[in-house]
This record gives C-alpha cells, sequence and structure tokens, in this order.
C-alpha cells in the first residue's frame, strides 16, 4: 500500500523502532523475520553504525536465539558500497539486516551504489530485509538529519511515507515535523520493540503498538494490521 513501485517484489521489508537485542527487546520482532527467511545465512550491514563489533554481538545473539549464521558485510564507507564483490554478498545472503547508527551515514554510503541496487532486487526477488532505528528512517521519502534542524532524502522504500524511529507517543513533534516535508502524506511512530513488516501480498502488519499520522495537525492513530 505504501511502498514504493517494484517493492517489495516478492520480498518483505520489517522495520523495527528499536531496542536492545541483547536485552530481549527485539526477540518477539527477530523471531517473526527469521521465520520469513529461507534457507541461507542472514546478512549484517553495518553502515548506519561504523562498528564491526556491532556485527559480531549481533551474530552471537542470532546464533544463540535462532541458529543461523550471519555474516557481517564488509560495507562501512561509500567505497564500500561501490565493490561489486559486496553487491555478490547481498544476492548470497537470505536476509539482510540494516543495523541502527546514524541515518545521514547510512544514506551516504548507499547513495547510487551497487549495494543499494542488490538490497532492492533482495526484495523484488523473495529476501528479506530488516532496517532498524536510524536504518528504519533512512527508507522512508524524508529523514531527518543528525547534524541541524535539515531534511534529507531518504531510500524511498516507503512512497510519501516518513519513519521516526523510537518514538515516544509523548513526544511527536520530529514526527509532526518530518508530515510538513513536500511530499510527503504519512508518518509511523515505532517505539522500541515494535515493527512494521510489508510483505509481497500488499499488506502493513503491525508488531507491538504502532503510530500513525496523515497530517501534521492530526491526532496520533493506532496502526491497525490491513
Amino acid at each position: 500500500m505504501f511502498l514504493r513501485d517494484g517493492l517489495p517484489g516478492d520480498g518483505t521489508l520489517v522495520l523495527i523502532g528499536g531496542g536492545e537485542f541483547s536485552f530481549g527487546d527485539t526477540a518477539v520482532v527477530d523471531r517473526l523475520w527469521v521465520g520469513r527467511a529461507g534457507e541461507g545465512k542472514i546478512g549484517f550491514l553495518p553502515a548506519a553504525s561504523g562498528s564491526s563489533e556491532y556485527g559480531e554481538h549481533f551474530a552471537a545473539y542470532v546464533d544463540a536465539a535462532f541458529e543461523r549464521e550471519v555474516e557481517v558485510l564488509p560495507i562501512y564507507r561509500p567505497r564500500d558500497a561501490r565493490r561489486g564483490k559486496n553487491a555478490e554478498r547481498i544476492s548470497d545472503c537470505a536476509a539482510v539486516y540494516l543495523g541502527g547508527g546514524i541515518a545521514d551515514q547510512l544514506l551516504e554510503t548507499l547513495a547510487d551504489s551497487p549495494v543499494l541496487e542488490a538490497l532492492e532486487r533482495k526484495l523484488e526477488a523473495g529476501g528479506v530485509v530488516v532496517a532498524i532505528a536510524a536504518a528504519a528512517q533512512a527508507v522512508g521519502r524524508t529523514v531527518r538529519s543528525l547534524t541541524g534542524n535539515r531534511a534529507l532524502t531518504g531510500l524511498g522504500w516507503l512512497a510519501e511515507t516518513v519513519v521516526e524511529p523510537n518514538f515516544e507517543p509523548a513526544h511527536d513533534r520530529r514526527l509532526r515535523w518530518l508530515l510538513e516535508e513536500d511530499g510527503v502524506e504519512k508518518g509511523f511512530g515505532l517505539p522500541a520493540g515494535s515493527a512494521l513488516f510489508f510483505p509481497p501480498d500488499g499488506s502493513v502488519q503491525a508488531v507491538g503498538q504502532v503510530f500513525e499520522l496523515n497530517d501534521a495537525e492530526d491526532d496520533l492513530e493506532i496502526c491497525d494490521n490491513d
């Protein structure tokens, strides 16, 4: 319903509001998306944080909780995203998890790159792509930059839609600010531990309490599953 034409194809896009996997904050959501992933390894993309340790901890968690192999994809800078080998690594994964960090950094790294194209092909071909926290914000039309009161162009996987992760309904100013940007028609507020699933049937499935806005002046509503 909200996805840009051509996405996710036969795949599933999952957006997680945030939370510490090591404390079990995302365990319910993780079990659901891991269950949708076909056979094969899960790729972890660390570009938003630039931390290799983040990926190593995530790999240990997924192994212990779900007995699935994780490969930390060596994509930290724009030059890494331009390497054909890294795009091939994504093609070989059953699912790819975009770790949290800084949305600006993720967007700069992936911009107009073979890795970005490989992620989109993964969705079109039936794979699973998961984005948490700042990475979840980055898939929308517009992103709130970490530096200064300015908006950046997001990946645009969600047409006319913005996402505010780690959302608290009592502090909704940032989400309303994003709704005022040109071309934005809907906003989702994703608290930590909650998620939105966009499966190939075109529905939108909320896990946990997810909030939505259709206008910057509207009242917050609870997102219902389609």
